[in-house]
C-alpha cells in the first residue's frame, strides 16, 4: 500500500495522492458547473487527507488560478461573464484577502488555526445552506400561489429577493451592468468583493462559495451569469492568492500540479453542463454538496471532544468528502451527456 502514499517535499506530509486525483478532477467538474474555484471543498479535503491547514490553504489556491482561467474562457465563450461587474469588485476582493492571509499566519503563530478555520467553515456552510433550501422553498411556495391564481411565474424570479433592497440604495456612483442586466451602486459590489475577499483570505477559498450566492442573492445576476462572473473574480484572486501564499511558504507546489492537471479536464464538463442545468437545478445540487462538506468538517472536529474515536472520524471524514465530490461530479456528467443527447436529437429531428 506504500506505492498510493507520497510524501510532499514542502510540507513533510506524507499524503494518499489518488486522493489528490479524486479531488482534482471531481472539484474541476463542480467548480466549472457552479462558478466557483471548489477550494470550500478542497481545502477540508486536503487537510482531511493530512496536509496542515495553512498548507491546505494556500496548496488550494494555487491550483485553483490555473483551473477558474480554463472555466472563465469556456463561460465567456457562452456570454455567462460580466467582465464590468468583476472589475469593478477587483479592488474590494484584493484588499479582503490580503486582510485575511494575514490573520490566517496570525492564528497560525497562535496555534490556533486548525480549530479556528475549522469552525468558521462549519458556520458559514450551515448559512449558506440555509440560504439555498431557504431560497428553494420561497420559490415553490410562489410558485404555487401563481398556480392557485391561475398565473404563470417568472423564471427569473427568486425566492429570496435581498437584492431588491440592495438597489434602492442610491449612494453615487450608479452603474448599469450590461451582461447581468441591472443598474445599481458601485459600492454595492465592492463591499460584497470586500467581505468575500476576506473570508477568501481565512479560509482558503476563491470567495466563489461567498461570493456566487451573493450576486444571486445580495447583487441581483442571474444565476448563470453569477457563475460565469465568480469564475473570472475566483481567477483574480486565485492568482494574487498563489502569490502571497507561495511568498510566506505555504504552498505545495506538487500537490497542486497533480490536482490541477484532473481539474482542468474536469472544468471543461462541469462548464458545458450549466448549458443544461439552470437556476434552481444549480442551486439544489449546490446546496446538498455545501452540506455533505459540512458533514465531513463535523466528524473532523468531534475527536476533541469525544476521546477514542479519532482514527474512526478521521476515515469517516475523508470518504465523506471523497464520495461528495464522486457522486456530485458523476451527477453534473450524466445531466451534461443527457442535456447533449436531447440537444442533438433536435437539432436532427429539424434536419
Amino acid at each position: 500500500m506504500d506505492f498510493f502514499y507520497m510524501l510532499m517535499p514542502i510540507s513533510g506530509v506524507t499524503i494518499f495522492w489518488p486522493g489528490l486525483i479524486i479531488l482534482g478532477i471531481g472539484v474541476g467538474i463542480i467548480g466549472g458547473f457552479f462558478g466557483m474555484g471548489g477550494a470550500w471543498m478542497v481545502t477540508p479535503g486536503l487537510n482531511i487527507l493530512g496536509f496542515p491547514m495553512a498548507f491546505a490553504i494556500g496548496t488550494d489556491i494555487a491550483h485553483m488560478a490555473g483551473k477558474s482561467l480554463v472555466s472563465t474562457m469556456r463561460h465567456g465563450k457562452f456570454g455567462n461573464v460580466d467582465y464590468k461587474l468583476g472589475i469593478v469588485m477587483l479592488v474590494g476582493t484584493i484588499v479582503g484577502f490580503e486582510i485575511g492571509a494575514q490573520m490566517i499566519m496570525w492564528f497560525e503563530r497562535i496555534g490556533k488555526v486548525e480549530l479556528y478555520v475549522r469552525w468558521l467553515y462549519v458556520g458559514l456552510l450551515t448559512f449558506i445552506a440555509w440560504m439555498v433550501f431557504h431560497d428553494v422553498a420561497k420559490r415553490k411556495e410562489k410558485e404555487r400561489a401563481a398556480k392557485a391564481a391561475g398565473q404563470e411565474i417568472d423564471k427569473l424570479a427568486t425566492g429570496i429577493e435581498w437584492h431588491k433592497t440592495v438597489h434602492k440604495i442610491k449612494i453615487p456612483p450608479m452603474m448599469h451592468f450590461n451582461q447581468a442586466g441591472f443598474t445599481c451602486s458601485i459600492w454595492a459590489p465592492v463591499f460584497v468583493s470586500f467581505m468575500t475577499g476576506w473570508l477568501a483570505g481565512i479560509l482558503g477559498i476563491g470567495g466563489g462559495l461567498i461570493r456566487m450566492p451573493a450576486l444571486i442573492y445580495f447583487i441581483g445576476c442571474p444565476t448563470h451569469v453569477a457563475v460565469g462572473t465568480d469564475l473570472f473574480e475566483v481567477m483574480i484572486s486565485g492568482l494574487y492568492g498563489a502569490g502571497t501564499y507561495t511568498y510566506k511558504g505555504r504552498t505545495e507546489l506538487v500537490a497542486a500540479v497533480i490536482m490541477l492537471i484532473g481539474a482542468a479536464m474536469g472544468a471543461q464538463v462541469g462548464t458545458v453542463a450549466t448549458k443544461y442545468i439552470k437556476g434552481y437545478g444549480i442551486r439544489i445540487a449546490f446546496g446538498i454538496a455545501v452540506l455533505g462538506c459540512m458533514a465531513s468538517i463535523i466528524m473532523k472536529l468531534l475527536p476533541r471532544y469525544i476521546d477514542g474515536i479519532k482514527a474512526f472520524m478521521d476515515d469517516l471524514s475523508t470518504a465523506t468528502v471523497l464520495i461528495v465530490v464522486s457522486s456530485l461530479s458523476l451527477y453534473i456528467f450524466v445531466k451534461m451527456l443527457q442535456g447533449a443527447r436531447r440537444e442533438i436529437a433536435m437539432k436532427n429531428g429539424k434536419a
